[in-house]
């Protein structure tokens, strides 16, 4: 419906936990806009939250309502920042929730081995009423997520995966305490409780998921100024927050600071970290009329410089904003049994309505035709088929993890097994990220020490790689007086009544190479290179990735000539100077040709890339945006770790297609037993977890996938 008004549009955000499915997303995205005060609404799935136009006179009491009259409770985002955050309240309240459907579940399965061993009369009751003394008070506090999301859709005339749940659980528990008051034989608080804990689990690890996926542009905007001096017309200048930075104000930027908005330098020149837009690890070099970004680092002199964009405007914002839209695409992938699940409880419910109905008609009495279909509901229970995927997954991300291989959603093992091109950036991916000095062995024994000396007093990357390798050698430093910094030239002190420098190279022949130059009162005595290392098996896991038929492309924001030499000795294709667009657009280009993409790199620049990729992976030592947006994070120096992870993956989706076979044909055999009455509660109950035990039991088998 289209909104009524000629007023501009305000925007507002929605958390909206209770979205589950794609059924949610459509309700929400077509329902909302029959409210004439809303225009427009978008669900980003990863981050259950809901991003909607509305009009200047809608209230937040009235949008919340709109939510409710659709059966979804929603909590604005931003309004109150004093409160808590509503995603991360909903995951601590699930992981108490499994916590005591645990414990629960494990005291109750206790007390019903008695029952199954042949426990009668009183001793029987006891073990019953012990088990509904546990069970009731663990279903009414860990069903609640269960229940709540139910009641509001059935209040509001809808229905959704959380109902079929909530009036099996509750059947199945009216029955066991009817039985247990009776003296019947047999009880299914155990059977209840189990699917309670396993229902619970697969959600509070979604929710886990979901909460990383949302700290991933939070991360990222951390890494803009707070703030900056800006200076007024008769030059002084004063504190200013960096949510109140307009354009056309002058900033005064010290060394060592970063920039808090977009920008054009003013006044002076100096040296800028860009290795989080770019990946580039060597500072770049600007002066007067040059571009400066927010969240960059001046490395080097005060700079003055004139905003031309902040807040939202700036290209670390638009980053997120990337970022953001990448995860939501990526979110559009449905877990295999998710998609089961969706038809598999209703239908399961329908089948034991009829089994009742059935028996009925066919003239057994209401306790019989109950019993029959309790074991209906017990036998067919999801636990083994929601058991498929989570399994596999847990057991495939332990193995991974004694390899140095962090899984952070476990969904990721299913794109990964289907990735058939792999784009790496360069700078931190393929190298080490870190300099290291390629020329030691051509400076002077004599003047090793002094070169130290000045080396070990700086926290630059190039002054810290020297005190590496000298150390390495075994150098002592020298001792030097006076020491000082210029920060952007390097660093001098007083040696014998000579001025010693280590610093930016006066020499011509350092060329563009990253160098530094030792000199004495400004006599050149050495200048020594560096180099980022390719990581030590980089060729070996370049050659085994094609092995797989996985082809890998450079993409790197890197100059031409430092990408070059890489390229050529790994023997594959790259592409340059490429900007967070630009990696987004050549994802985009292989998707659309049917590729599906493994997107591995480091560094903001690489962050709405990694959201992007079909699957993804980051190095440990990688920016913490670029952490966040990976889906796998691998440690140490090597690249083998990413091999291995992708014939994991394979080999873990063979052993889900096993599981679903297994769980499907489990259910082939035992539901005509239970519908024609072969099958006893008890029985149902002892069938049902050895199936989940089998579907765990072939999981396992995962463990000696890698040695």
């Amino acid at each position: 419906m289209s909104v009524a008004t000629a007023s501009p549009l305000v925007e507002r955000d929605f958390a909206v936990p209770d979205i589950r499915c794609a059924g949610c997303i459509s309700k929400l995205e077509q329902g909302l806009v029959r409210d004439r005060r809303i225009a427009s609404a978008r669900v980003n799935f990863t981050e259950k939250r809901v991003h909607i136009a509305c009009t200047p006179d809608a209230e937040t009491p009235d949008l919340v309502g709109a939510f409710a009259l659709l059966g979804f409770e929603a909590h604005p985002i931003g309004d109150a920042p004093g409160e808590g955050d509503p995603e991360a309240a909903s995951s601590r309240e699930l992981l108490r929730a499994v916590a005591v459907a645990g414990f629960a579940m494990m005291n109750v399965m206790l007390l019903s081995v008695s029952v199954w061993s042949g426990a009668e009369g009183a001793t029987r009751d006891l073990f019953h009423w012990l088990s509904a003394a546990i069970a009731l008070p663990t279903i009414a506090y860990s069903g609640r997520p269960f229940f709540r999301s139910a009641w509001r859709a059935l209040r509001h005339g809808g229905t959704n995966m959380d109902v079929p749940i909530s009036i099996g659980v509750v059947i199945t528990s009216a029955l066991s305490v009817y039985e247990t008051a009776t003296h019947g034989q047999h009880a299914y608080f155990d059977g209840v409780v189990m699917l309670l804990f396993f229902l619970l689990c697969g959600r509070w690890l979604d929710s886990v998921m979901r909460d990383r996926a949302r700290g991933g542009v939070t991360a990222l905007l951390r890494n803009m100024g707070t703030g900056a001096t800006v200076l007024r017309g008769e030059g002084s200048g004063h504190w200013v927050d960096a949510t109140a930075l307009q354009p056309g104000m002058v900033m005064l930027v010290a060394a060592g600071e970063r920039l808090a908005a977009d920008g054009v330098i003013a006044a002076g020149s100096s040296q800028i970290d860009l290795s989080l837009l770019t990946g580039e690890s060597a500072p770049q070099a600007v002066h007067v009329d040059d571009h400066v970004h927010a969240g960059t680092l001046n490395l080097g002199a005060p700079i003055r410089v004139r905003i031309t964009a902040a807040g939202a405007d700036t290209a670390i914002a638009d980053i997120a904003r990337l970022m953001g839209e990448a995860a939501q695409g990526k979110s559009r992938y449905v877990r295999i049994a998710d998609r089961a699940a969706r038809f598999y409880a209703p239908a399961v419910h329908t089948l034991a309505l009829l089994a009742f109905a059935g028996w009925i008609i066919a003239g057994a009495g209401w306790h019989h035709s109950l019993l029959i279909a309790v074991a209906v509901l017990i036998i067919t229970c999801p636990c083994a088929l929601g058991l498929a995927v989570p399994a596999a997954q847990i057991v495939a991300a332990g193995a991974l993890m004694r390899v140095g291989v962090l899984i952070k959603d476990g969904s990721a093992l299913e794109r990964m097994a289907e990735v058939d091109r792999a784009l790496i950036d360069k700078t931190g991916t393929l190298t080490l990220g870190r300099p290291v000095a390629t020329d030691l062995h051509a400076v002077d024994p004599a003047h090793r020490p002094l070169l130290l000396a000045l080396a070990q007093a700086s926290r630059h990357p190039l002054s810290e790689a020297l005190t590496r390798g000298l150390s390495a050698l075994g150098v002592a430093p020298e001792t030097v007086q006076n020491i000082r910094e210029t920060p952007g030239f390097g660093i001098e002190a007083d040696w014998h009544g000579h001025k010693v420098t280590l610093g930016r190279p006066q020499s011509p022949a350092a060329g563009t190479a990253l160098a530094t130059e030792l000199a004495i009162d400004g006599d050149p005595l050495a200048t020594i290179r560096f180099a980022d290392q390719l990581r030590p098996d980089a060729r070996a896991a370049i050659d085994a990735l094609a092995a797989e038929g996985i082809n890998a492309t450079i993409l790197s924001g890197d100059r031409a000539e430092a990408v070059a030499p890489v390229a050529r000795e790994l023997g594959i294709t790259a592409q340059t100077g490429m900007t967070p667009q630009d990696k987004l657009a050549a994802i985009a280009r292989h998707a659309g040709a049917g590729h599906r993409v493994l997107m591995i790199g480091d560094g903001l620049n690489d962050g709405p890339a990694l959201a992007a990729g079909h699957a993804s992976m980051a190095p440990g030592s990688a920016s913490d945006a670029g952490k966040n947006a990976a889906d796998c994070i691998f440690l140490g120096d090597r690249l083998t770790p990413v091999v291995q992870t992708v014939r994991m993956a394979r080999r873990t989706q063979r052993i889900v297609k096993q599981n679903f076979a297994l769980a499907i044909s489990y259910n082939i055999v035992a539901v005509p037993l239970a519908i024609f009455g072969h099958v006893t509660p008890l029985i149902a109950a002892i069938a049902m977890s050895g199936s989940s035990l089998i579907v765990v039991g072939n999981a396992l088998r995962l463990k000696a996938a890698i040695r």
